[in-house]
């Protein structure tokens, strides 16, 4: 272990300072945790010593657990790599300590960072520091214990600790959501005890820590605390309303509810006892995929069976990857390591108020970045800025902002109905229509009316940027920056650059993707990009399988049974039949050898149906009602199967829940292989967190590409070229697939061919 990972110094006011040092996040890799349990130990024997102040180097407490260790879990399949965190890193070294600890916390402190802060007598914040509990969003409880791997007594116990610091509703809104809080809002429900500027924060901390040694403040221990949790019948009312809302949101992860249940456990039988329950056995029916430790010695030999088997389950993976891939998106080769430097981005020109620009700008406003919204006539700007004001108000309404932050970040918005005020602009982002030749004009125009620095960006989601580019000058600033809907709350921004868009301007982009809350993507141009043409197939699919026979309202409810939000018939009525008809006729041009054309959304339309913006779709939508299938459908599939004559013998196909899975997703699989073989992106893992973010790919499900690899390219292989057989060249494997399957490859190995000399990055 190398001895300057975890520094202390004892000062004249008898303060020990313990600093992690582990760039660039402080993570709590095995030895920052060893290094931290002889420092407590020795501050705690030194008589020289009345206090501790635990603190992290580089302006970041601690980013928690290092994950990569779940890795090499993953990768070898030896547990043992985890470590064995003993009961007394906190029971007694920290919060058992016989002298008080405060923590001074800057940046951040997540995960396993913030227990070790909640395990403190005392926490001292500066501003803007981010606390959360993130752990299920890898599938492993809020506790630093559980991601260490320890579900079990003697972890840190942030399912106990948290309610009791910030009160249980709240609690439970930060751990099943994983999203942090800042440290003002900290400050304001008591897990911070005092918010002071940076460069106070160690002066301020270590007076703290003296006050409580010598009796002028309290010494508390957060696991003791019941100020807040309420009446038993009131938590339990809490906790009720929380499990019925998880099985709405996370039908698919039950380690929500069993993070309910410990913290049920606790709040019933004290904080000591709330991670026991898991221990007795709530862990051994339920195969989810939290990593589980053994370190009490009377837990029976065969569930260490049952911990490697969940340690190493598809779940536990598919989590870890998505975590890890969206951390590497931020690395471009040619952008992000040849030393050019982010321009801040203050102000934005968006053409086209509709559904797109309206919600874009929401996204940039909310985010201190003042925006020129262009329509071409008074009504339709007056329509697109009173969405951009439905937008804000609604996050006001469900307590995202307060409603004097809703009012001063409307300020930020402009409406004009020329290009009067693009002379000083830092970027233009064009969401208008998908009409080329429209686009081609746009820009040739606002290439005239803004400064030379500026991102010229288009919103397209499908159509090729050099078409769009095709009469412009300055194509080095021609971007793509493709929001998903709504775009004010979607996190994926898919950035496609053409051979000829600048790395700054690349950069540049990836910056403001960042500063909106976005994870951006890089990705390469061509139809439908990467997210839209590798999910193409998707809806192709559904249409073929209908025409095939096979009910729709059955492939919805098997899609969402694999884990999507909504399935591809609902989905289509919540999009709108129009954005089908454009894209699909893009496609058709783009992919002609393996598109299926169905004439239903035709049939649908001359119905006088329009999905959910009319009421009237697959489903029919009343307002306060579920969308309700309607009967009355059916006789227009009979009418589009009729058609279409594909059913085999004129008779619907047999399938099992399965295969109706199966045939929708491997058509999407094999166009990820084009995409990979083609260098539409830079790692396959893009292309996983972009189908997560973008596409609601389930995240347990590790993206796309890694669950093809679960499932094997064998199969998929074999399976695309049965049906290709039977049911025509939608279905025909791709030369990558077939390469990777003959040779057994996974499909998201680097490609060694001739994929690099086609890359479109």
């Amino acid at each position: 272990m190398s001895q300057s990972k975890v520094t202390m110094e004892v000062g004249n006011d008898g303060v020990a300072v313990i600093t992690i040092s582990n760039p660039p996040v402080n993570a709590l890799a095995i030895p920052i945790i060893d290094g931290l349990k002889e420092k407590f130990a020795e501050a705690t024997r030194r008589n020289d010593v009345k206090a501790i102040v635990l603190t992290g180097k580089g302006g970041r407490f601690s980013g928690g657990f290092d994950i990569n260790v779940f890795t090499k879990v993953h990768g070898t399949g030896d547990v043992s790599v985890m470590p064995d965190v003993s009961v007394d890193l906190v029971t007694n070294a920290v919060e058992d300590c016989k002298k008080p600890i405060v923590a001074a916390v800057e940046g951040l402190a997540l995960g396993g960072g913030l227990e070790f802060a909640m395990g403190c007598h005392a926490r001292i914040a500066a501003p803007r520091t981010q606390l959360g509990l993130p752990e299920l969003s890898l599938g492993v409880i809020p506790g630093f214990g559980a991601l260490t791997g320890l579900l079990c007594y003697g972890s840190f116990k942030g399912t106990q600790r948290l309610p009791r610091l910030v009160g249980l509703s709240k609690a439970i809104e930060m751990m099943l959501s994983s999203k942090p809080i800042m440290s003002e809002e900290g400050k304001k429900l008591g897990l911070i005890d005092a918010l002071v500027p940076s460069k106070e924060l160690l002066k301020v901390s270590r007076a703290w820590a003296l006050d409580m040694a010598e009796g002028r403040k309290p010494w508390l221990r957060s696991l003791h605390r019941t100020d807040k949790i309420g009446s038993l019948s009131e938590a339990r009312e809490v906790l009720r309303m929380a499990r019925l809302q998880a099985k709405k949101t996370a039908p698919n992860l039950p380690q929500h509810q069993v993070c309910l249940d410990v913290i049920e456990e606790g709040i019933v039988h004290g904080g000591y006892s709330g991670v026991l329950k898991v221990v007795s056995g709530v862990f051994r029916p339920i195969a989810f995929s939290c990593i589980v430790v053994f370190l009490a010695e009377e837990i029976a030999s065969d569930e260490a069976k049952v911990f490697k088997e969940i340690v190493l389950s598809d779940t536990s993976r598919g989590l870890v990857h998505v975590f890890l891939a969206q951390r590497a998106t931020s690395k471009v080769p040619s952008v992000t390591d040849v030393g050019l430097k982010p321009r801040q981005v203050k102000k934005v020109a968006i053409i086209g108020g509709g559904l797109m620009g309206s919600g874009i700008a929401t996204a940039l406003i909310v985010n201190n970045i003042f925006v020129v919204l262009k329509e071409v006539n008074s009504e339709y700007l007056l329509k697109g800025i009173k969405t951009v004001e439905a937008n804000v108000r609604g996050l006001a309404n469900r307590g995202k902002m307060t409603k004097d932050k809703a009012e001063k970040t409307l300020s930020m918005l402009k409406g004009v109905l020329d290009y009067s005020e693009f002379k000083d602009v830092d970027m233009v982002i064009e969401a208008v229509i998908e009409n080329v030749a429209l686009k081609q004009k746009i820009f040739s125009e606002i290439e005239k009316a803004c400064p030379p620095h500026c991102i010229l960006a288009t919103n397209t989601s499908t159509i090729d940027l050099n078409l769009i580019g095709e009469k412009m000058n300055s194509q080095d600033r021609l971007i793509g920056a493709h929001f998903f809907s709504p775009a004010h709350l979607m996190p994926l921004l898919e950035i496609v650059r053409t051979q000829k868009t600048s790395p700054q301007i690349i950069l540049d982009l990836m910056t403001v993707g960042k500063v909106i809350k976005k994870v951006p993507v890089v990705v390469g141009n061509c139809t439908g990009f990467a997210v839209n043409r590798t999910f193409f197939p998707y809806t192709q699919g559904s249409h073929l399988l209908v025409n095939l026979g096979v009910d729709a309202y059955r492939i919805d409810r098997v899609i969402c049974n694999f884990g999507f939000p909504l399935g591809p018939f609902q989905l289509q009525d919540l999009a709108g039949y129009g954005v089908a008809f454009a894209v699909g006729q893009e496609y058709a041009k783009a992919f002609s050898d393996r598109i299926f054309k169905s004439p239903l959304l035709e049939l649908l339309v001359k119905d006088g149906r329009n999905g959910k913006n009319n009421g009237k779709g697959y489903y029919i939508y009343e307002k306060g009602s579920k969308p309700k299938p309607d009967p009355s459908v059916l006789s227009i599939i009979e009418e589009s199967r009729r058609l279409t004559n594909v059913m085999p013998g004129g008779k619907p196909i047999s399938v099992t829940d399965r295969e109706v899975l199966e045939m929708i997703l491997f058509p999407v699989v094999n166009e990820a292989c084009r995409v990979l073989d083609e260098g539409v992106v830079v790692r396959a893992s893009d292309l996983d967190v972009a189908s997560v973010l973008g596409m609601s790919f389930p995240s347990y499900r590790g993206g796309i590409v890694f669950w093809a690899d679960m499932v094997g390219a064998n199969h998929v292989y074999r399976s695309l070229k049965k049906w290709s057989e039977m049911y025509g060249s939608f279905y025909k494997p791709s030369k990558f697939l077939e390469e990777r399957a003959m040779k057994g490859v996974p499909l998201s190995a680097p490609a060694t061919s001739s994929a690099s000399t086609k890359s479109r990055l």
